[in-house]
């Protein structure tokens, strides 16, 4: 190869025209061109290929359009590294992008499932109104003579109604194990209701679900939500299949947030309550972990603010949220066992794309869930989890909000407003100016604080005055030592709480790592020690 007219015009002058480093940097591309055009002549035409990258097909068009001298290039020292990951991510987009003028949205369902529909609309905690909405339930069991003998079963974040197999969906539910003759919720005693919660994608009205005042998609102009919506919208369902008191609400994750819920809004209607892996509050990790999710799912550029209905939906960001939730279901003890520091193939050199065991365990979890639930309804209904607190002022503030949009809701249904009018003060936020920032407190500013505080071994008053309407109602309480989303700790605080405003029949039962390596998703593996506990204590 030839060295550039440049560089030997700048060889060529005397040494006294030139600073030192263009002299060093001159030898330094002479002595290199040498080198190379030496390697070159030694090297094979497949060698060459492995270091030397193909310029785009745009400009070897252009080069043939426009025949001139190719410009110089020189081998890179090491060859790029390849993406598959990324890969991936860019051939799904392109396969929904061509998908039917139906629109590249999946369909989010797990099979046919019963829809209870109430043309009565629902006021919600922050104002918003669903003019009319649709809950997916499934049953299983029959209803005594009484209806006394039902139990509402309430799912987590992401699950359907499907929570066990029926005959017109065959399919394995999420708790498949833990209904049916003999198992915990055995359906020869118990009619057993399982819902998808509003705001979600199986069948119950969200975000996904088409506005009966516009006939367009709700997508961000769906309301916020809170637990408490979500389980409104249950017992209307409860009222509508005749059924006044509920035997037990039950629930695992958000579901035990939502057990508890139900109770302290319909304390005379639950005659027990079972809340594993849940709390009575949300706590600053898990809204931090959430808050994580939401943020790489919208930063997705197909999420278009919430309206990619008919679009390529944000798989990518879906994907990420989904891998962040999987770091926190699971436990760092069992994955040391399971996966160690292993690597997918160590005869390969590592790669910046998933290549140790739990990356491979991560991305896989993520392909196969972001395009299986709305990622919309992830938004809303992770932020109800974020927004729970059944404390006394958080609840008290909530009853006086609903006091003040009664009006609206009044004229709602008169048929002098609309949803939209109804709504359009429920979202407000306005962003601090100054970001937030460490501030050093001084000792003896935070001794004089500290001074007339509670014990943090203690319950907080607060959280005692807002549990106090469950004080008779008999509470199972199931924690599990190794879960990091929900931690154990928060399960003693409820059944501490119960019990300082008056309950005097909490069971409470924490799973040691001995017993359980499993984290927060211990509620859906371990049919012994969660099964038994829920089979002895609902007797």
């Amino acid at each position: 190869m030839s060295v550039p007219r440049s560089i030997v015009a700048v060889v060529g002058r005397s040494s006294s025209a030139l600073s030192t480093p263009a002299i060093a940097r001159a030898r330094v591309l002479s002595r290199f061109s040498s080198t190379k055009a030496s390697f070159r002549h030694h090297s094979t035409h497949s060698s060459r290929k492995l270091h030397q990258h193909a310029p785009p097909r745009s400009a070897q068009q252009a080069t043939v359009a426009q025949p001139e001298p190719e410009p110089v290039s020189f081998d890179s020292s090491n060859p790029a590294l390849s993406f598959p990951c990324l890969d991936r991510v860019e051939s799904r987009s392109a396969s929904l992008s061509l998908r039917s003028l139906s629109g590249p949205e999946p369909s989010y369902t797990t099979g046919k499932h019963l829809t209870f529909h109430s043309e009565q609309p629902l006021l919600l905690d922050w104002g918003g109104i669903l003019p009319e909405f649709d809950i997916a339930y499934e049953t299983w069991g029959s209803l005594n003579e009484t209806s006394s003998n039902a139990i509402l079963l309430h799912t987590g974040l992401s699950a359907s109604s499907h929570a066990h197999s029926t005959e017109v969906n065959p399919q394995p539910g999420w708790w498949e194990k833990f209904i049916g003759p003999g198992k915990p919720l055995d359906t020869e005693k118990y009619y057993v209701i399982c819902t998808n919660v509003i705001g979600g994608c199986y069948g119950s009205t969200g975000p996904g679900s088409v506005d009966p005042a516009n006939g367009e998609n709700y997508a961000t102009r769906f309301p916020i939500l809170t637990m408490e919506d979500m389980v409104r919208a249950q017992f209307r369902l409860l009222d509508n299949l005749g059924i006044e008191k509920l035997y037990a609400s039950v629930g695992s994750s958000m579901g035990g947030m939502q057990s508890l819920a139900a109770g302290v809004l319909n304390s005379e209607r639950v005659g027990r309550i079972v809340s594993i892996s849940g709390c009575a509050r949300s706590h600053p990790y898990s809204i931090a972990m959430r808050h994580t999710q939401r943020q790489v799912l919208m930063m997705d550029p197909n999420w278009n603010r919430g309206f990619y209905y008919g679009r390529i939906p944000p798989h990518g960001g879906m994907k990420l949220a989904r891998e962040i939730a999987t770091v926190t279901y699971r436990s760092g003890p069992e994955w040391e066992q399971r996966f160690g520091r292993r690597r997918a193939d160590p005869s390969k050199p590592p790669a910046l794309c998933p290549d140790f065991l739990i990356e491979t365990y991560l991305d896989h979890a993520g392909e196969k869930w972001c395009l299986e639930y709305d990622p919309n309804s992830l938004l809303y209904v992770s932020k109800a989890m974020d927004l729970f607190d059944l404390g006394h002022q958080n609840r008290t503030r909530l009853n006086s909000l609903r006091q003040e949009n009664s009006g609206k809701y009044q004229a709602f249904l008169d048929g002098n407003a609309t949803a939209e009018s109804a709504s359009s003060d429920a979202c407000s936020l306005t962003l601090p100016a100054q970001p937030y920032e460490e501030k050093e407190v001084p000792a003896e500013a935070t001794a004089e604080a500290g001074a007339g505080t509670v014990d943090p071994h203690e319950p907080p008053p607060d959280l005692v005055a807002g549990l106090r309407p469950l004080a008779k109602t008999p509470t199972l309480v199931l924690g599990v030592a190794s879960d990091i989303l929900f931690p154990a700790w928060q399960q003693r605080e409820i059944a501490n709480t119960l019990r300082r405003a008056g309950n005097k029949n909490v069971t409470h039962i924490e799973l040691g790592e001995e017993k359980s390596l499993f984290g927060h998703d211990t509620f859906l593996l371990d049919l012994e020690n969660v099964g038994g506990a829920v089979k002895t204590f609902l007797g």
